[in-house]
């Protein structure tokens, strides 16, 4: 293995997707050195270059909006959980993220006459959400944000870095420690503040949408650090992710802008609509029920005998004229039909996916954690959501808590400096170098697989009791399996190695979620107990997760008041 190396920098930034990329652009903007680390390419890792869709934002281009009607909103769709001055600081920055995006020349589709176009989405009282191309947007940000880092001085980025461990002395977090995955090599990182921006944990669900490195990894970091993690058992699935026919090169949740710009239609087996069955409103030909309704609705005409022949709901553009599908969506029905998929006359399967997490890493207005010299930004963040986040709001989250969480990290890197207390970093820089014991047959990548189909069997969108607890009991096998140390002697592009660090945080967060879940005996929002139906007043509150002595510990607190 190479030797250790050693970095300094006023602002660690982990994670280089739309959070990481903007709270690096700020916080280098306000004077800062910025070191900013992915263990994917630069900007090429994360949800947001993998979003095709829309962002939620109050401009008021097709109608009169305002913040305030966003917040309204937002807080709606959280089912009574959201933290209030979270919510509003999305929907009040997300205004001026966008539109300074907009300068940056990302490209949001535009009427003739200049005006930004807006789009409707569920959940939303008005048009409301921006876009490139409804199929692109994600692509653009990131392209936008990437061109930024690259022209912003100050800010060194760094892929193909793992992250291990968070370094704290004297009761403040230092920096961290990471395996350099090209050179096979420990890395001791010194930071005057710390951002986390590594995104949510749907990896570790069989069906996801996430991109390879969305495990949980910068819960598990801050959860071992001693930060707090708040809503864990909030899950949000993707009610219509596609299914069949055999789709490639295609992101699976694209069907949402087909369906309510088109009107898509979803239909059981017996080509009924269904889903003002199960206390949506009816459709009517547009598409208004939200993410956790229709996500329920699908999943119980399943379980009724009523699904589609591979286990999920068809959806139906057979009413729309080809001359519009094309007018809407042309190159993009050109792709579909390379897949065989002629919408005009084929209905496709959906069913739902693990999307998004509404819990994360507990933090205040000024993405602080509460541990001195901590910071989270995007989906790692845990409050502003609640029980279930509203259509739209993901990458205007990413924008705006990453441009808070840089301006303030630089703020207090400016104030304190870099320390860094060597002794305090040497258990972490010798568990990511350790050479440890050859086991035959230890995989961790089949035992991260095994994780997967626990988590999607057990955990899923409907869970019970019972389940939880065959969860809970998997999980601790698993761990146990894990041992104290990756096997082998570290090389170059470890991918073994990388997977044996990727268990350890993925197996801690689904230890945090079983827990949270169990806990909740009610049905609010994406936790959905089948043996708990219905929502319950005296669960109004959020439940919290730390970590001591190896040992989760769950809490609660109340719901934060309105400012």
């Amino acid at each position: 293995m190479a030797e250790d190396a050693e970095l300094r920098t006023d602002v660690l930034v982990i994670g280089a997707g739309g959070a990481g990329l903007y709270a690096a652009i700020e916080a280098a903007r306000q004077g800062a050195q910025v070191l900013l680390l992915d263990r994917s390419l630069i900007g090429r890792g994360g949800a947001t270059v993998m979003a095709q869709m829309t962002v939620a934002v109050a401009l008021g281009t097709e109608q009169p909006d305002d913040p305030a009607f966003h917040l309204r909103d937002t807080l709606a769709a959280g089912r009574g959980l959201c933290d209030p001055a979270l919510a509003r600081l999305l929907c009040e920055e997300g205004v001026e993220v966008i539109q300074e995006m907009d300068a940056w020349k990302t490209g949001w589709a535009r009427h003739a006459d200049g005006r930004i176009r807006q789009a409707h989405a569920p959940g939303h009282d008005r048009p409301r959400c921006v876009y490139v191309d409804f199929l692109s947007t994600g692509p653009a940000v990131s392209r936008t944000l990437r061109t930024q880092a690259q022209r912003q001085g100050g800010i060194r980025r760094m892929g193909e870095m793992l992250v291990t461990d968070l370094v704290l002395a004297d009761g403040r977090v230092q920096g961290a420690v990471a395996l350099d995955l090209a050179h096979g090599r420990a890395v001791r990182i010194a930071a005057g503040a710390t951002i986390i921006a590594t995104g949510g944990l749907t990896r570790l669900y069989r069906r996801n949408s996430a991109s390879a490195n969305m495990a949980g990894d910068g819960y598990a970091l801050a959860l071992r650090a001693g930060a707090t993690l708040i809503d864990m058992e909030f899950v949000q699935f993707f009610p219509i992710g596609h299914l069949a026919p055999r789709l490639i090169g295609m992101d699976p949740i694209m069907w949402d802008p087909f369906r309510y710009k088109l009107g898509g239609r979803l239909l059981n087996s017996e080509r009924e609509e269904f889903t003002d069955r199960y206390g949506a409103p009816p459709e009517g030909g547009r598409y208004v029920v939200t993410r956790d309704l229709a996500t329920y609705a699908i999943t119980k005409e399943v379980a009724a005998g009523r699904g589609s022949p591979a286990g999920g709901a068809w959806l139906s553009f057979e009413h729309v004229p080809e001359a519009e599908l094309r007018a809407n969506f042309g190159p993009v029905i050109d792709r579909l039909a390379a897949n065989g998929i002629d919408l005009t006359k084929t209905a496709i399967e959906v069913a739902p996916i693990a999307h998004y997490h509404m819990g994360g890493i507990r933090v205040d207005t000024r993405m602080a954690t509460d541990l001195p010299g901590l910071f989270a930004a995007g989906e790692a963040v845990g409050g502003a959501n609640g029980a279930n986040r509203l259509s739209g709001n993901a990458i205007t989250e990413a924008l705006a808590f990453g441009r808070v969480a840089g301006r303030q990290a630089s703020a207090l890197a400016k104030q304190e400096g870099i320390a860094w207390t060597d002794p305090r970093a040497r258990e972490a820089l010798a568990l990511a170098g350790r050479a440890g014991a050859v086991r035959p047959g230890f995989n961790p990548a089949a035992m991260f697989a095994a994780l997967q189909a626990t988590m999607a069997e057990e955990v899923g969108a409907f869970r019970t009791a019972t389940g939880l607890a065959r969860a809970a009991t998997r999980i601790a096998a698993l761990a146990a399996e894990l041992g104290e140390a990756p096997p082998g002697a570290p090389l170059p592009h470890d991918l073994a190695r990388a997977d044996w660090f990727d268990l350890r945080a993925g197996l801690l967060v689904a230890r945090a979620v079983v827990l949270a879940a169990t806990a909740r005996t009610e049905s609010r929002g994406a936790h959905q107990r089948e043996d708990h139906p219905g929502l319950d007043a005296a669960w109004t509150s959020n439940q919290t997760v730390t970590l001591a002595g190896g040992r989760l510990a769950l809490g609660q607190q109340p719901v934060a008041a309105a400012a």
